[in-house]
Protein backbone atom coordinates (compact mmCIF):
# COMPACT_ATOMS: atom_id res chain seq x y z
CA UNK A 1 0.00 0.00 0.00
CA UNK A 2 1.42 3.72 -1.15
CA UNK A 3 1.96 5.87 1.57
CA UNK A 4 -0.67 8.93 2.35
CA UNK A 5 0.90 12.17 1.40
CA UNK A 6 0.11 15.62 2.84
CA UNK A 7 1.04 18.66 0.89
CA UNK A 8 3.61 20.26 4.14
CA UNK A 9 3.40 18.32 7.60
CA UNK A 10 4.91 20.00 10.56
CA UNK A 11 6.58 17.81 12.97
CA UNK A 12 5.93 19.29 16.76
CA UNK A 13 3.14 20.95 18.16
CA UNK A 14 4.81 23.28 20.41
CA UNK A 15 4.22 27.36 19.84
CA UNK A 16 6.57 27.47 16.58
CA UNK A 17 5.13 24.17 15.05
CA UNK A 18 1.63 25.36 15.25
CA UNK A 19 2.31 28.79 14.36
CA UNK A 20 3.63 27.66 11.17
CA UNK A 21 0.78 25.08 10.66
CA UNK A 22 -1.86 28.16 11.25
CA UNK A 23 0.08 30.28 9.08
CA UNK A 24 -0.57 27.42 6.18
CA UNK A 25 -3.85 26.61 7.06
CA UNK A 26 -4.97 30.24 6.50
CA UNK A 27 -3.48 30.14 3.55
CA UNK A 28 -5.32 27.07 2.20
CA UNK A 29 -2.57 24.44 2.27
CA UNK A 30 -3.50 21.03 3.68
CA UNK A 31 -1.61 20.36 6.33
CA UNK A 32 -0.58 17.92 8.81
CA UNK A 33 0.80 18.56 12.41
CA UNK A 34 2.78 15.21 14.51
CA UNK A 35 3.44 15.66 17.53
CA UNK A 36 5.25 12.69 19.98
CA UNK A 37 3.59 13.77 23.31
CA UNK A 38 -0.23 12.25 23.94
CA UNK A 39 -1.66 16.19 24.07
CA UNK A 40 -0.31 19.52 24.14
CA UNK A 41 2.96 20.28 26.50
CA UNK A 42 2.14 22.16 29.81
CA UNK A 43 5.52 22.87 30.50
CA UNK A 44 6.57 26.10 32.10
CA UNK A 45 9.28 27.33 29.32
CA UNK A 46 9.91 30.42 27.53
CA UNK A 47 7.38 33.29 28.94
CA UNK A 48 8.24 36.14 27.32
CA UNK A 49 6.32 37.77 23.82
CA UNK A 50 7.78 40.79 22.20
CA UNK A 51 6.03 43.16 20.24
CA UNK A 52 7.36 42.06 16.76
CA UNK A 53 5.82 38.65 18.11
CA UNK A 54 2.56 39.98 19.13
CA UNK A 55 1.52 41.87 15.64
CA UNK A 56 2.35 38.16 14.00
CA UNK A 57 0.15 36.37 16.24
CA UNK A 58 -2.98 39.34 16.20
CA UNK A 59 -2.84 38.82 12.59
CA UNK A 60 -2.96 35.13 13.52
CA UNK A 61 -6.55 36.06 15.78
CA UNK A 62 -4.42 35.14 18.79
CA UNK A 63 -3.20 37.83 20.69
CA UNK A 64 -5.50 39.25 21.93
CA UNK A 65 -6.55 36.04 24.18
CA UNK A 66 -3.19 35.82 24.88
CA UNK A 67 -2.34 39.36 25.73
CA UNK A 68 -5.64 38.60 28.48
CA UNK A 69 -4.13 35.72 29.88
CA UNK A 70 -0.53 37.58 30.70
CA UNK A 71 0.87 40.31 32.23
CA UNK A 72 1.68 43.29 29.75
CA UNK A 73 4.95 44.97 30.25
CA UNK A 74 5.66 48.73 29.66
CA UNK A 75 8.71 49.67 31.34
CA UNK A 76 12.28 48.11 31.43
CA UNK A 77 14.20 49.09 34.68
CA UNK A 78 17.84 48.27 36.14
CA UNK A 79 18.24 48.79 39.61
CA UNK A 80 21.16 48.20 41.95
CA UNK A 81 21.00 45.65 45.17
CA UNK A 82 19.40 48.62 47.24
CA UNK A 83 16.68 48.34 44.65
CA UNK A 84 17.92 52.08 43.39
CA UNK A 85 16.09 52.47 40.19
CA UNK A 86 19.32 52.97 38.21
CA UNK A 87 17.73 53.66 34.86
CA UNK A 88 14.20 52.86 32.75
CA UNK A 89 12.82 52.44 29.72
CA UNK A 90 9.61 52.55 28.26
CA UNK A 91 8.31 50.62 25.50
CA UNK A 92 5.66 53.19 24.59
CA UNK A 93 8.69 54.88 22.42
CA UNK A 94 7.73 51.99 19.98
CA UNK A 95 4.63 53.59 18.88
CA UNK A 96 4.13 54.09 15.53
CA UNK A 97 6.55 50.97 14.70
CA UNK A 98 4.41 48.02 16.00
CA UNK A 99 0.34 47.89 17.08
CA UNK A 100 1.90 46.54 20.22
CA UNK A 101 4.12 48.64 21.98
CA UNK A 102 4.57 46.65 25.00
CA UNK A 103 6.02 42.67 25.34
CA UNK A 104 3.55 40.41 27.57
CA UNK A 105 4.96 38.16 30.01
CA UNK A 106 2.74 34.39 30.27
CA UNK A 107 3.57 31.14 29.65
CA UNK A 108 3.85 29.42 26.52
CA UNK A 109 2.13 26.50 27.52
CA UNK A 110 -0.92 29.21 27.29
CA UNK A 111 -0.58 29.95 23.52
CA UNK A 112 -0.86 26.78 22.40
CA UNK A 113 -4.02 26.11 23.16
CA UNK A 114 -4.93 29.07 21.54
CA UNK A 115 -3.15 28.04 17.94
CA UNK A 116 -4.83 24.34 18.81
CA UNK A 117 -8.18 25.77 18.70
CA UNK A 118 -7.93 28.25 15.74
CA UNK A 119 -5.97 25.54 13.76
CA UNK A 120 -9.10 23.27 14.30
CA UNK A 121 -11.68 25.68 12.44
CA UNK A 122 -9.69 24.70 9.15
CA UNK A 123 -10.84 20.88 8.05
CA UNK A 124 -7.89 21.10 5.75
CA UNK A 125 -5.23 20.81 8.98
CA UNK A 126 -4.83 18.19 11.39
CA UNK A 127 -3.08 17.41 14.29
CA UNK A 128 -1.89 13.89 15.46
CA UNK A 129 -0.62 13.91 19.10
CA UNK A 130 0.98 10.35 20.03
CA UNK A 131 2.68 9.96 16.50
CA UNK A 132 6.23 10.06 16.89
CA UNK A 133 8.78 10.67 13.68
CA UNK A 134 11.33 7.78 13.95
CA UNK A 135 12.88 8.28 10.37
CA UNK A 136 12.90 10.25 7.52
CA UNK A 137 14.39 11.49 4.21
CA UNK A 138 13.89 11.63 0.67
CA UNK A 139 11.26 9.75 -1.60
CA UNK A 140 12.08 10.37 -4.89
CA UNK A 141 12.94 14.60 -6.06
CA UNK A 142 9.23 15.58 -4.95
CA UNK A 143 8.58 14.54 -1.34
CA UNK A 144 10.34 13.39 2.15
CA UNK A 145 8.75 10.05 3.34
CA UNK A 146 8.45 9.92 7.28
CA UNK A 147 7.83 7.21 9.09
CA UNK A 148 5.77 7.17 12.20
CA UNK A 149 5.45 5.53 15.57
CA UNK A 150 1.80 5.90 15.91
CA UNK A 151 -0.82 5.23 18.84
CA UNK A 152 -0.46 1.66 20.54
CA UNK A 153 2.63 0.75 18.29
CA UNK A 154 0.92 1.31 15.16
CA UNK A 155 3.99 2.45 12.15
CA UNK A 156 2.82 4.40 9.71
CA UNK A 157 4.54 5.90 6.71
CA UNK A 158 3.37 9.19 5.37
CA UNK A 159 5.04 11.12 2.11
CA UNK A 160 4.90 15.14 2.67
CA UNK A 161 5.83 17.92 -0.39
CA UNK A 162 7.45 19.68 2.35
CA UNK A 163 8.00 19.06 6.04
CA UNK A 164 8.48 21.83 8.67
CA UNK A 165 10.66 20.55 11.39
CA UNK A 166 10.15 21.97 14.70
CA UNK A 167 10.57 18.89 17.07
CA UNK A 168 12.96 20.73 19.73
CA UNK A 169 16.56 20.93 20.49
CA UNK A 170 16.83 17.20 20.35
CA UNK A 171 15.06 17.27 16.80
CA UNK A 172 14.37 13.84 15.83
CA UNK A 173 13.81 14.72 11.90
CA UNK A 174 17.67 16.39 12.50
CA UNK A 175 19.25 13.28 13.72
CA UNK A 176 17.29 11.14 11.24
CA UNK A 177 19.16 13.66 8.31
CA UNK A 178 22.27 12.93 9.82
CA UNK A 179 22.50 16.67 10.68
CA UNK A 180 24.92 18.80 13.17
CA UNK A 181 23.48 19.19 16.35
CA UNK A 182 25.94 19.53 19.13
CA UNK A 183 25.45 22.85 21.24
CA UNK A 184 27.99 24.87 22.86
CA UNK A 185 27.51 25.00 26.25
CA UNK A 186 27.89 28.19 28.11
CA UNK A 187 29.96 28.14 31.34
CA UNK A 188 26.63 28.51 33.65
CA UNK A 189 23.42 27.72 33.60
CA UNK A 190 20.12 29.18 34.64
CA UNK A 191 18.21 28.62 38.65
CA UNK A 192 15.10 29.84 38.35
CA UNK A 193 13.46 30.87 41.65
CA UNK A 194 9.28 30.98 41.67
CA UNK A 195 7.30 32.99 44.40
CA UNK A 196 3.60 33.70 44.72
CA UNK A 197 4.80 36.82 46.79
CA UNK A 198 3.46 39.92 44.66
CA UNK A 199 7.40 41.36 44.96
CA UNK A 200 5.19 44.44 43.16
CA UNK A 201 3.95 45.27 46.90
CA UNK A 202 7.22 44.22 48.46
CA UNK A 203 9.30 46.69 45.91
CA UNK A 204 7.04 49.30 45.19
CA UNK A 205 6.90 51.03 41.67
CA UNK A 206 9.04 47.40 40.42
CA UNK A 207 8.41 47.10 36.91
CA UNK A 208 7.36 43.30 35.83
CA UNK A 209 10.56 43.60 33.58
CA UNK A 210 13.98 44.55 35.88
CA UNK A 211 17.48 43.86 35.53
CA UNK A 212 19.61 43.90 39.00
CA UNK A 213 23.32 44.81 37.95
CA UNK A 214 25.30 45.46 40.78
CA UNK A 215 28.89 44.04 41.59
CA UNK A 216 27.58 42.03 44.81
CA UNK A 217 24.68 40.09 42.45
CA UNK A 218 23.26 40.48 39.52
CA UNK A 219 20.13 38.39 38.35
CA UNK A 220 16.78 39.39 36.39
CA UNK A 221 13.34 39.80 37.82
CA UNK A 222 9.93 38.80 35.75
CA UNK A 223 6.39 39.67 36.72
CA UNK A 224 3.92 36.74 35.60
CA UNK A 225 0.60 37.22 36.00
CA UNK A 226 0.07 34.69 38.98
CA UNK A 227 3.69 34.68 40.06
CA UNK A 228 7.16 36.56 39.88
CA UNK A 229 10.64 34.61 38.89
CA UNK A 230 14.19 35.16 39.90
CA UNK A 231 16.40 34.18 37.22
CA UNK A 232 20.43 33.68 38.28
CA UNK A 233 23.05 32.63 36.75
CA UNK A 234 25.37 29.79 38.11
CA UNK A 235 29.02 28.83 37.48
CA UNK A 236 28.72 25.37 35.50
CA UNK A 237 31.04 24.04 38.26
CA UNK A 238 28.56 24.67 41.09
CA UNK A 239 26.07 20.86 41.10
CA UNK A 240 22.46 21.58 40.52
CA UNK A 241 21.13 19.32 43.03
CA UNK A 242 23.00 21.35 45.69
CA UNK A 243 21.88 24.76 44.37
CA UNK A 244 18.07 23.99 44.16
CA UNK A 245 17.85 23.25 47.82
CA UNK A 246 15.73 25.06 50.11
CA UNK A 247 18.66 26.19 52.67
CA UNK A 248 20.78 27.23 49.14
CA UNK A 249 17.75 28.70 47.50
CA UNK A 250 17.10 31.03 51.15
CA UNK A 251 20.73 32.24 51.56
CA UNK A 252 20.44 33.67 47.65
CA UNK A 253 17.32 35.51 48.58
CA UNK A 254 18.79 36.80 51.26
CA UNK A 255 21.48 37.78 49.31
CA UNK A 256 19.20 39.44 46.43
CA UNK A 257 16.72 40.69 48.19
CA UNK A 258 18.15 41.78 51.82
CA UNK A 259 15.67 42.74 54.61
CA UNK A 260 12.98 41.39 52.07
CA UNK A 261 13.62 38.05 51.72
CA UNK A 262 11.61 36.47 54.80
CA UNK A 263 8.48 37.91 53.19
CA UNK A 264 9.37 35.73 50.17
CA UNK A 265 7.55 32.79 49.78
CA UNK A 266 9.27 30.37 48.26
CA UNK A 267 7.18 28.13 45.43
CA UNK A 268 9.53 26.36 43.27
CA UNK A 269 13.22 26.37 42.26
CA UNK A 270 14.93 24.67 38.97
CA UNK A 271 17.50 24.74 37.13
CA UNK A 272 17.68 24.90 33.33
CA UNK A 273 20.84 24.15 30.78
CA UNK A 274 21.91 27.38 28.82
CA UNK A 275 23.87 26.77 25.25
CA UNK A 276 24.16 27.96 21.77
CA UNK A 277 23.69 26.09 18.75
CA UNK A 278 22.95 27.40 15.36
CA UNK A 279 22.35 25.01 12.16
CA UNK A 280 24.46 25.31 9.39
CA UNK A 281 21.93 25.54 7.01
CA UNK A 282 18.19 25.89 7.96
CA UNK A 283 16.70 23.75 4.64
CA UNK A 284 17.56 20.46 3.90
CA UNK A 285 16.34 19.64 0.51
CA UNK A 286 12.11 19.77 1.10
CA UNK A 287 12.98 19.47 4.86
CA UNK A 288 13.11 23.47 6.49
CA UNK A 289 13.63 24.08 10.38
CA UNK A 290 12.45 26.48 12.82
CA UNK A 291 12.82 27.36 16.34
CA UNK A 292 14.69 25.13 19.02
CA UNK A 293 15.55 22.26 15.56
CA UNK A 294 17.37 25.16 14.01
CA UNK A 295 18.41 27.43 16.88
CA UNK A 296 19.70 27.86 20.77
CA UNK A 297 20.97 30.47 21.87
CA UNK A 298 20.95 32.39 25.66
CA UNK A 299 17.79 33.22 26.87
CA UNK A 300 18.84 36.75 27.83
CA UNK A 301 16.12 38.75 26.39
CA UNK A 302 13.58 36.35 25.80
CA UNK A 303 14.57 36.02 22.25
CA UNK A 304 14.92 32.80 21.44
CA UNK A 305 11.49 31.40 21.22
CA UNK A 306 10.23 34.52 19.05
CA UNK A 307 12.47 34.19 16.82
CA UNK A 308 11.54 30.17 16.45
CA UNK A 309 7.99 32.12 16.09
CA UNK A 310 9.13 34.49 13.03
CA UNK A 311 10.99 31.50 11.69
CA UNK A 312 7.20 29.83 11.71
CA UNK A 313 5.51 32.66 9.74
CA UNK A 314 8.19 32.88 7.12
CA UNK A 315 8.33 29.38 6.09
CA UNK A 316 4.84 29.29 6.36
CA UNK A 317 4.21 31.87 3.85
CA UNK A 318 6.71 31.08 1.57
CA UNK A 319 5.28 27.25 1.38
CA UNK A 320 1.64 28.92 1.21
CA UNK A 321 3.26 31.45 -2.03
CA UNK A 322 4.98 28.07 -3.34
CA UNK A 323 1.35 26.04 -2.63
CA UNK A 324 -0.63 28.96 -4.95
CA UNK A 325 2.18 28.77 -7.50
CA UNK A 326 3.35 32.45 -7.03
CA UNK A 327 6.78 31.24 -6.30
CA UNK A 328 9.23 28.07 -6.55
CA UNK A 329 11.40 26.28 -4.54
CA UNK A 330 14.17 29.02 -5.15
CA UNK A 331 12.81 31.35 -2.40
CA UNK A 332 13.35 28.51 -0.32
CA UNK A 333 17.06 29.78 0.03
CA UNK A 334 16.44 33.10 0.64
CA UNK A 335 14.38 32.31 3.77
CA UNK A 336 16.67 30.11 4.66
CA UNK A 337 19.27 31.84 4.77
CA UNK A 338 17.49 35.11 5.95
CA UNK A 339 16.59 32.75 9.04
CA UNK A 340 19.73 31.98 10.21
CA UNK A 341 21.10 35.83 9.88
CA UNK A 342 18.40 36.91 12.05
CA UNK A 343 20.20 34.52 14.71
CA UNK A 344 23.66 34.80 14.27
CA UNK A 345 23.68 38.76 13.37
CA UNK A 346 21.20 39.67 15.81
CA UNK A 347 19.78 37.75 18.37
CA UNK A 348 23.08 35.54 20.07
CA UNK A 349 24.87 39.18 20.42
CA UNK A 350 21.74 40.80 21.68
CA UNK A 351 21.00 38.13 23.81
CA UNK A 352 24.83 37.83 25.22
CA UNK A 353 24.98 41.89 25.46
CA UNK A 354 21.88 41.53 28.32
CA UNK A 355 24.36 39.76 30.76
CA UNK A 356 28.17 41.80 29.23
CA UNK A 357 30.25 42.52 32.65
CA UNK A 358 28.04 41.16 35.14
CA UNK A 359 31.30 38.56 36.53
CA UNK A 360 33.28 41.72 37.00
CA UNK A 361 33.03 45.45 38.42
CA UNK A 362 34.48 47.40 35.65
CA UNK A 363 32.65 45.71 33.12
CA UNK A 364 29.98 45.97 34.83
CA UNK A 365 30.11 49.58 35.45
CA UNK A 366 30.79 50.42 31.86
CA UNK A 367 27.74 48.27 30.92
CA UNK A 368 25.61 50.30 33.27
CA UNK A 369 27.55 53.57 32.14
CA UNK A 370 26.47 52.50 28.71
CA UNK A 371 22.65 52.04 29.02
CA UNK A 372 22.51 55.34 31.26
CA UNK A 373 23.80 57.25 27.83
CA UNK A 374 20.74 55.14 25.99
CA UNK A 375 18.44 55.54 28.51
CA UNK A 376 19.19 59.26 28.30
CA UNK A 377 18.13 60.22 24.92
CA UNK A 378 14.78 59.57 23.72
CA UNK A 379 16.21 58.33 20.20
CA UNK A 380 18.21 56.35 21.11
CA UNK A 381 15.59 54.21 23.51
CA UNK A 382 13.52 53.78 20.38
CA UNK A 383 16.67 52.33 18.67
CA UNK A 384 17.50 50.08 21.65
CA UNK A 385 13.94 48.79 22.16
CA UNK A 386 13.18 48.46 18.61
CA UNK A 387 16.22 46.11 18.19
CA UNK A 388 15.16 44.27 21.35
CA UNK A 389 12.31 43.24 20.33
CA UNK A 390 13.54 42.09 16.96
CA UNK A 391 11.50 44.53 15.27
CA UNK A 392 14.31 44.92 11.88
CA UNK A 393 14.13 40.90 11.85
CA UNK A 394 11.14 39.97 12.13
CA UNK A 395 8.70 39.04 9.51
CA UNK A 396 6.58 42.14 8.20
CA UNK A 397 2.88 42.03 9.42
CA UNK A 398 0.74 41.91 7.04
CA UNK A 399 -3.34 41.23 6.78
CA UNK A 400 -4.14 37.85 6.55
CA UNK A 401 -7.20 36.11 4.91
CA UNK A 402 -9.03 34.06 7.34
Amino acid sequence: MSARRRPVVVVGAGPVGLTAALVLARGGVPVTVLDSGPGLSTASRASTFHPSTLDLLDELGVASALRTAGREVHEIQWRDLEQRVLHRMRYDTLTGHTAHPYRVHVEQSRLTPLLLAALEAHPHAEVCFSSTVVDAGPRGDDAVRLRIDGPAGARTTLDAGHVVAADGSRSTVRAALGLPSEATEYPWYALRVVTTTALDELLPGLAPLAYVRDPGLSFSVLGMPDHWRLIFRIPADVPREQVVERPAVRALLERALPSRATAIELADAHTYRLASYVLPHYRAGRVLFAGDAAHLTSTAGGMNMNCGLHDAVAWGRALTRIHDGEADERILDGVAAERRSAVTDKVIPRSEARTAGIDDAAGLRRALEGIGRIAADPARVTDYLFAASLLDCAPRPRQLTP
